[in-house]
């Protein structure tokens, strides 16, 4: 369906290496665009790309922490000089510090926040000039029902994912008259590499039985059809929205 088709579309998706920045560039790739895949492991990169490439050889990467304002400059500078600008950026890289309060120093916080609100924020900021010039972009904000919800030892992570769904709103009022959308998935319980630990304690497997009204983990590819959609013409008057991919776990009591 050509309303949904990214063909002629460049897009970066930060944290692509696995999981759900993987699914998502895996699948934005199939809707023809041409991907970035970036992350702070080259090995991981690479061996992703060469999987990809196989079926859809528009697949690049760029290796650096996003989170680090010298790589982060280094590395948009290196995307520049390849070619074409970027029309769809994909926030997707986040960081999370579990436990009490008492166990999460300012310099936690302040570490956690570089990646998950900072970095969104750089990275628009750098990269919209030139959407605007062009007259077309696509901010995509990787959130979290962890913005407005909260759970007891996770004070770091929801405060960052709740400023980040503030800043989603915020760019896409500025942005918004450039030709510039800007809007976020929110994700639930997804079975990635990182969650994979938790789906094993029976506490957590209990919950997701009987809390999510779908009754299971989201597998990573679920939330990419959001992220091909926000990205495409379809979803051209879309902006502002926070769209949540939880299988029901936010609207259940």
């Amino acid at each position: 369906m050509t309303t949904f088709s990214l063909l002629g579309r460049n897009v970066l998706v930060t944290g692509a290496g696995r999981g759900l920045g993987l699914a998502m560039a895996t699948v934005m790739a199939e809707a023809g665009a041409r991907v970035i895949l970036n992350g702070r492991d080259a090995q991981a990169l690479e061996a992703a790309a060469m999987a990809l490439k196989a079926r859809m050889p528009e697949v690049e990467i760029a290796a650096f922490d996003v989170a680090d304002e010298n790589e982060r400059e280094a590395g948009l500078a290196e995307i520049a000089c390849r070619g074409p600008g970027i029309d769809v950026l994909v926030n997707n890289v986040g960081q999370r510090h579990r436990g009490p309060l008492s166990d999460c120093s300012p310099a936690d916080l302040r570490t956690l926040l570089e990646a998950d609100l900072v970095a969104p924020f750089s990275l628009a900021r750098s990269l919209t000039p030139a959407m605007a010039e062009r007259g077309f972009g696509r901010i995509i904000n990787i959130c979290s029902i962890a913005g407005p919800r909260a759970r007891a030892n996770d004070a770091a992570y929801t405060a960052a994912k709740g400023g980040l769904a503030a800043l989603t709103r915020a760019l896409a009022v500025e942005l918004g008259p450039k030709g510039i959308t800007c809007n976020g998935i929110a994700p639930g319980f997804f079975m990635t590499e990182t969650n994979e630990p938790m789906s094993h304690v029976p506490e957590v497997a209990r919950f997701v039985e009987e809390r999510i009204p779908l009754g299971r983990w989201g597998e990573p590819r679920e939330i990419a059809g959001a992220a091909v959609f926000l990205a495409s013409d379809a979803a051209s008057y879309v902006n502002g929205h926070v769209l949540t991919v939880d299988g029901g776990l936010s609207v259940s009591f």
